[in-house]
């Protein structure tokens, strides 16, 4: 439970429309800022680039110092980690989370222009964008949330509540110093609620709050066959092909319906509140316009779903990789000796990673030859996250982001995980607010990724709307 302001209702809120006056004549400061942040080209994955990651984790300490934080820089084995506090004495407190490192370019030569020399375009009549690497993922997002304590600052000197600001530089490359981090720093980390901007919106017009994150299970699997490549002249139908062998498992891995047939699958799979259900269908999303944009239009998960459903509040098994014999130029009449596949599930719920490790395992090996062998790896496993849809710190940002953008906001699930989320819920004991403002077509891990300014400029005011909420002690 969030503490109660030690002010009267209302005060928090007969402030807002002057913090927000100052967001809209601020408009081009903040570009400007986002463009300088931009230009570092912190790549985390590829240590060519670290003395760029360490300057863009201290332009980020520079410009939260003269905003009056509390920040520094901290060391990590790999990239460091910014920390920015400013306290607020008998307000609640929000812990703000973002990345600043970015994605690799390549291939370079897709990219309109050079990727960290952002620059304004035209996308179309009256849209207009920031173009260049890490302006939607997630430097543009992260500066929605700054900008608004800016104008806060500017315009009341205080903030609405108190805040602690955490971006790592490691997220693009799987965050591996951000959970002992965090466990490290609890004490210091410990808020009433976690917020994340690295998520998106329903569309151009329609906010989103994401609710849910689906877990994920990655595995790799291999038959092994024969002790080596043989002649398909000589023992073709008599030796065993692991080619045929895995690609018959991996298909039976779905009935005629698309449920996934692993034994004990769907324990701990959930149905929907019959009022989210409801607000999802009303959301109108057909496989006509989320398909078609891929050059697809019939939905390959389980009959009687919702496609909405299908991509955010149902477990999936899909094959990511598969390889085993010859795979040169020309011909090469061989029975491989082996066939390896990657294979992952993204869960729901309160579905267990380890049980559907376990399972996947067994499955594979009843159906296998018994003169073959399967060897597996395990390489993630992470609970799905779902928050409590009655709780009240959700409530206050939806009305929030309704009164910005003059439609309700949708409250969402999503496909993708976000682990931070987990930790923040395990070592700090926090629900996250998922709030985020990046599109479908903003070209993220692309070339020529870009951020629409509509979502830049109208983000920022929704995090000042959504902070004036939370310190507001009125429901």
């Amino acid at each position: 439970m969030m503490p109660q302001l030690n002010q009267p209702s209302g005060v928090v809120m007969s402030r807002l429309p002057a913090v927000l006056s100052r967001l809209d004549s601020d408009r081009e400061g903040a570009i400007s800022r986002l463009m300088d942040w931009v230009r570092i080209p912190s790549i985390s994955t590829d240590s060519a680039w670290k003395a760029d990651c360490a300057r863009a984790a201290d332009w980020l300490v520079r410009d939260l110092t003269e905003l009056g934080f509390k920040a520094s820089s901290r060391p990590t084995p790999g990239h460091p980690i910014v920390v920015g506090h400013r306290p607020k004495k008998g307000a609640p407190h929000v812990l703000f989370y973002g990345h600043y490192d970015v994605q690799p370019v390549d291939p370079l030569t897709l990219w309109e222009t050079p990727p960290f020399e952002p620059r304004l375009a035209e996308l179309e009549p009256g849209r207009h964008v920031i173009m260049g690497r890490g302006a939607s993922d997630d430097k543009g997002q992260v500066m929605t949330f700054i900008e608004a304590c800016r104008a806060w600052l500017a315009e009341t000197g205080d903030l609405p509540v108190g805040v602690t600001i955490l971006v790592e530089g490691e997220e693009e490359s799987g965050s591996p110093n951000l959970p002992p981090f965090i466990e490290a720093n609890a004490a210091e980390l410990k808020a009433d609620v976690a917020l994340v901007c690295d998520t998106g919106m329903w569309d151009r017009e329609t906010p989103a709050i994401t609710a849910a994150l689906r877990g994920l299970v990655y595995m790799e699997v291999k038959i092994i066959a024969a002790d080596r490549d043989l002649h398909s002249g000589l023992f073709g139908g008599a030796a065993a092909n692991p080619i045929r062998v895995l690609t018959k498992v991996l298909a039976g891995l779905h009935d005629d319906n698309g449920k996934v047939t692993l034994p004990g699958f769907y324990n701990g799979v959930h149905e929907l509140p019959a009022q989210m259900k409801a607000a999802w269908a009303g959301l109108g999303l057909t496989a006509e316009d989320f398909l078609g944009q891929v050059g697809l239009g019939v939905p390959a998960g389980e009959r009687g779903r919702l496609l909405i459903e299908m991509i955010q509040s149902r477990p999936t098994c899909d094959v990511n990789g598969i390889w085993g014999g010859y795979q040169g130029e020309g011909t090469k009449t061989v029975i491989a000796s082996e066939a390896t596949a990657k294979v992952s599930f993204r869960l729901v719920g309160d579905q267990d990673p380890k049980a559907i490790m376990e399972a996947f395992e067994a499955y594979v090996r009843d159906r296998i030859p018994a003169d073959c062998k399967a060897e597996f790896i395990r390489y993630k496993g992470s609970r799905a996250i779902s928050l409590d849809w009655d709780m009240p710190a959700l409530g206050k940002a939806e009305k929030a982001l309704t009164a910005e953008w003059g439609k309700p906001a949708a409250i969402i699930g999503s496909g993708g995980s976000i682990p931070v989320v987990g930790d923040f819920k395990r070592t700090l004991g926090m629900d996250t607010l998922l709030v985020g403002y990046g599109l479908d077509d903003d070209r993220v891990h692309s070339p020529n990724e870009k951020y629409d300014l509509s979502s830049f400029q109208k983000g920022a005011r929704s995090w000042a709307r959504i902070l004036a909420a939370l310190g507001n002690p009125a429901p």
